[in-house]
């Protein structure tokens, strides 16, 4: 099994959330009894993710990248617009280098409501947990996609 290393970039807004969901995915891809080795990075909110995960990947560090924010209508902004436009260039800065990245930036309804604290906890620590198990098949579609290139090639 080779090894892979993992950018796992998260915002510092809503953070009870958010490392939640980096804690369950990195312990998951931990425990994975792969040789995968998990850097945490944190930016402050989620509309800088994008121009940071770039930068990483331009350092050629990371063979895959997750990133994590919570996006959340606080009634003041827009937050489609924020949400739409962070999904855009996540996904532009992902075709264009060929890494791949996970994205686990969430927009929950009702996240301000009573008693949500609790139950988005434990729904970004399954998230994380998911986004974990989508790395591990990516890096087995990317292992496999490199073996076809050499049979190929």
């Amino acid at each position: 099994m080779s090894s892979a290393t993992v950018g796992l970039v998260k915002a510092t807004w809503h953070a009870d959330a958010v490392d939640a969901f980096a804690i369950s995915c990195s312990s998951e891809l931990k425990s994975a009894n792969q040789q995968i080795e998990v850097n945490t990075y944190s930016v402050p909110g989620v509309v800088e993710i994008p121009l940071f995960t770039k930068k990483l990947i331009q350092s050629q560090t990371v063979d895959i990248v997750v990133v994590v924010g919570l996006i959340a209508d606080h009634g003041v902004y827009r937050h489609d617009f924020v949400a739409s436009t962070v999904m855009d260039a996540t996904m532009k800065l992902q075709m264009e280098t060929g890494v791949p990245i996970i994205y686990g930036i969430l927009t929950p309804q009702e996240f301000m409501s009573e008693g949500r604290a609790e139950f988005f906890n434990e729904h970004f620590i399954k998230k994380g947990k998911e986004a974990a198990m989508s790395v591990l098949t990516t890096l087995d579609n990317e292992r496999l996609l490199a073996g076809l290139h050499k049979q190929t090639g």
